[in-house]
């Protein structure tokens, strides 16, 4: 089996290196490269999926649609519709950027950090997914005016809320932004 890994940037958002995923995450992460994506079906409601409570990071709280990282040299949309695919059984969709320039550090009680610059796309889908129980405990669509009421939401979508206010009200209707903003690493 290959080990996958995540690359790792400078305060610039440029490659520097990789590490294990299996390894990045702990007291003292490095700022590495991820995404977040927000599913939005046909009537402008969001997935949200809860993480299985066997994840090292966050088990068991609600959160965005899909989050990870995009292997060395792969596009970040790619690495976007890979991870959609392999945890919500999600297929043959684009992903739009959202928000290029996201970034955030979180601790858990124990310890734990997340340090990660983390573009935010968007990906228009209907559909009953099908959650992979390893990485999506459970799953459940929403109307964008509920997320702020969501219990215990992670604490990478409470930030990027703040940040989609700019964007306007509807998810289906934010601008896409420019690739250009994207960090140096994740530039196609």
């Amino acid at each position: 089996m290959t080990q996958e890994l995540v690359v790792l940037l400078d305060e610039l958002g440029r490659s520097i290196g990789t590490e294990a995923k299996a390894t990045v995450h702990h007291a003292e992460t490095p700022l590495h490269l991820a995404f977040s994506s927000y599913v939005v079906d046909d009537r402008g409601r969001v997935l949200l999926t809860q993480r299985a409570f066997g994840k090292p990071t966050w088990p068991g709280v609600w959160t965005n649609s899909c989050c990870g990282h995009p292997l060395p040299g792969e596009k970040i949309e790619e690495a976007v519709v890979r991870r959609l695919s392999d945890e919500l059984g999600i297929a043959d969709v684009t992903a739009e950027l959202v928000l290029p320039g996201f970034r955030y550090r979180a601790e858990m009680p124990n310890g734990m950090v997340e340090n990660e610059v983390c573009p935010v796309y968007r990906v228009r889908w209907s559909g009953d997914p099908e959650p992979a129980p390893d990485e999506v405990a459970a799953y459940r669509w929403i109307e964008w005016s509920e997320m702020r009421a969501v219990d215990g939401l992670s604490p990478w979508a409470e930030l990027q809320l703040d940040e989609f206010d700019s964007l306007g009200p509807s998810p289906a209707e934010w601008p896409v932004a420019d690739e250009n903003l994207l960090p140096p690493a994740a530039r196609p």
